[in-house]
């Protein structure tokens, strides 16, 4: 039997054998960085946007850890520009021996090109592949850099990456100091806009880790003013008319830990703290207990954020646990027969800042997510081993409360599993046993699949009706569901509610939790639009957050927006999903009502006469007066609606509007749900005063 030639196959062959030198491409420059943005910035999303302002205030932050600069500035320009300001040393201009233009210039246009490859500029610096302002430079459409130092003014522009002409020597300064302005390129961002609570939370960090630097952040995006630009900085003395914050701590990370802990109750007095150097790692560490099942563990290492731990990490926890277990043995609070402590009990209810500084330090990628110094491992666990010790013997009555806070986690860690592994034996969470109040989907397949969680029978059954059968599940509530921000996991699952829906999600939940075995990858929280609904779907996220946070990191979190507007004109029926777009269409359509719909419940119709004017022959005009009929329905639960209303407006896909829910900033929202979700009445009540302004609220 002979073989058919394949054309495709052949085709194939000859293009790989024309594969020669001529066919390699070498990209000059930054062109790498703009061919492959994620792999300087991680993204070219939010983070990554928002990692270009921080790339550039490293370098300000850099020269105040070396003790040369004490004030930085963060403004938010119109035209969606930022300037980042340092009263520092300067960028020096002169002509640099290898590339045979200004240093500064180098900097900027060059990968790998920087002060901090070895430690006679800088001993400690948060940068070190020398790519961080060169890569912002790449990734912008205009770039500005202007240099005081020597008594002289300097200035350069750049646009992606590429320099417009020299640098000039612009006129006499008395100042020292580099002014960084840049616009991010919309050809790599789609969406430019700057988060001013992201930028203020990690400014507000950073001041708590460099002793005696000041930060200040202005928001100027909407300024109808003239900045003066005379000056080094804009912020002078509360000179300008627009949001701004300044930050300052002389505390460091003793006022870090008490700016994290305010929300709570203290377990013990004292806040462990020390700062000691071993084998050329500085060691800075503090910490404090609170009545808390959470830890709050934040690492550092050069002052950067490193968000999945690391080396130091490692250490300090080996440290930690060694230390305890060693202390409540030798003085009698554990017994004989007693377990050890283990990891996850001496870090619960913990909120710690740990921060290292190496000359020679490694990280795992651009982003510094991850420390890989092994140095950092062991300076940590002597250091903060022998410095735990000392406390403890120091601070019998603290030591106390800490081992007693420690022996309640493990007895309740040892009740959970015991809780868990009871459910387990009965199979209710291996999907044995889905809840009667689910309504499954036929599609097995869990990328085609959704969880609709309503509240009440009346939207469940509304839903249930009106739904896409083969693709849509829908899980009906009762109520309120528990509140689980300080609730251990063998009372969550004594819970009928949570535990339906972890039974339906098919996860699992604690330390057997299994995301691929997620059974729908899109789960849309959809509660009415009143405040009953708001508290379910806070604390539906509550949930979410605390024991199910892959599902968030992992996109599968939605919630719905159903409609609050139902407006029938004539024979037409139209859905509006906020006041704003209701009103606009009554304006558009010439509707005014002479009284206001006061209960939401009922649904009034109302005649408006209106005025056309229609253009005769000639330009004579006619005026014939008309009547309309409309009708206005204001929905305040899912369960108003009829089955074929509710998929039309919140289930059906092409019309639907579901909003994502992301994690923007995990430690902020950890504090934020401590806050919103916890015990302190005083706190939550301060909290709500200070954001009232902001809230949106439909009453």
């Amino acid at each position: 039997m002979a073989l058919k030639k394949d054309k495709k196959t052949t085709k194939k062959t000859e293009t790989s054998a024309s594969y020669k030198a001529s066919d390699i491409t070498v990209l000059e420059g930054l062109e790498p960085v703009r061919k492959r943005p994620g792999m300087y910035i991680g993204t070219t999303g939010p983070d990554g946007l928002h990692h270009l302002v921080v790339e550039i205030f490293d370098n300000g932050r850099d020269e105040a850890m070396g003790g040369f600069s004490d004030h930085i500035e963060i403004t938010l320009l119109p035209n969606n520009r930022v300037r980042v300001v340092d009263n520092g040393r300067g960028v020096p201009v002169d002509i640099h021996k290898q590339t045979k233009v200004s240093a500064l210039e180098t900097i900027m246009t060059t990968l790998h090109a920087g002060g901090k490859f070895d430690n006679r500029v800088y001993k400690v610096s948060g940068g070190l592949h020398g790519v961080g302002a060169s890569v912002v430079n790449a990734l912008s459409i205009y770039m500005r850099a202007e240099v005081h130092r020597d008594g002289f003014k300097y200035v350069q522009e750049y646009s992606k990456g590429k320099k417009k002409a020299n640098v000039k020597k612009i006129g006499t300064s008395k100042e020292h100091g580099t002014i960084i302005t840049f616009e991010p390129d919309p050809e790599i961002f789609k969406e430019i806009s700057f988060n001013w609570n992201k930028i203020i939370n990690h400014m507000r960090q950073q001041a708590y880790l460099v002793s005696g630097l000041r930060i200040a952040v202005i928001d100027a995006r909407e300024s109808k003013e003239k900045i003066d630009d005379s000056s080094l900085f804009y912020l002078q003395e509360d000179s300008l008319e627009v949001p701004s914050m300044t930050f300052y701590f002389e505390g460091g990370l003793l006022s870090f830990i008490n700016f994290y802990n305010e929300p709570f109750k203290k377990i013990h007095k004292n806040i462990f703290y020390i700062n000691k150097e071993s084998e050329g790692v500085a060691v800075e560490i503090s910490f404090q207990y609170v009545d808390d099942i959470s830890s709050r563990i934040l690492p550092f290492a050069n002052n950067i954020y490193n968000s999945e731990g690391g080396m130091h990490i490692t250490g300090f926890k080996t440290a930690l646990t060694r230390t305890l277990n060693t202390y409540a043995r030798k003085n009698n609070l554990l017994k004989e027969k007693d377990e050890n402590f283990t990891g996850d009990d001496v870090i619960e209810g913990m909120t710690a800042v740990i921060s290292v500084k190496l000359k020679e330090i490694q990280f795992e990628g651009q982003t510094k997510g991850k420390l890989g110094s092994v140095e950092a491992r062991s300076a940590v666990e002597t250091v903060f081993g022998d410095a735990l010790s000392y406390f403890m013997e120091e601070n019998p009555d603290d030591a106390k409360m800490m081992i007693n806070k420690v022996i309640l986690a493990l007895r309740a860690r040892k009740a959970a599993k015991a809780a868990k592994d009871s459910v387990l034996r009965k199979g209710a969470l291996e999907g044995m046993m889905l809840p009667g109040k689910l309504a499954d989907c036929q599609s097995k397949d869990a990328e085609d699949s959704e969880l609709f969680i309503v509240e009440g029978d009346s939207a469940g059954g509304s839903a249930k009706t009106g739904r896409d059968r083969r693709t849509q599940a829908v899980l009906a509530l009762r109520g309120k569901i528990l509140n689980v921000e300080r609730t251990r996991l063998d009372k969550i699952l004594s819970s009928e509610q949570v535990k339906n829906l972890i039974i339906a999600l098919g996860t699992a939940i604690g330390d057997t939790f299994d995301i691929s075995k997620l059974r729908y990858h899109k789960v849309i929280i959809a509660t009415d639009a009143d405040v009953d609904g708001s508290h379910i779907r806070t604390l539906l996220l509550t949930l979410f957050y605390r024991y199910f946070v892959q599902i968030i990191e992992g996109g599968y979190l939605y919630i719905a927006q159903p409609p609050l507007y139902r407006v029938k004109l004539g024979k037409e029926a139209f859905y509006f999903y906020t006041e704003e777009n209701k009103e606009k269409f009554f304006k558009e359509n010439k509707i005014n009502f002479s009284e206001e719909i006061e209960n939401p419940d009922e649904t009034k119709e109302m005649s408006n006469a209106e005025e056309i004017k229609e253009k005769e022959k000639e330009g004579d005009e006619k005026q014939t007066k008309a009547q309309r009929k409309v009708n206005v329905q204001r929905y305040k639960g899912l369960g108003e609606m009829n089955p074929d209303e509710l998929w039309e407006t919140t289930m059906d896909p092409n019309n639907r509007v579901l909003k994502r829910v992301n994690i923007d900033d995990a430690r902020e929202a950890d504090r934020i749900f401590d806050i919103l979700m916890g015990t302190d009445v005083t706190i939550r009540k301060s909290f709500i005063q200070s954001n009232a302004k902001s809230a949106n609220i439909d009453i």
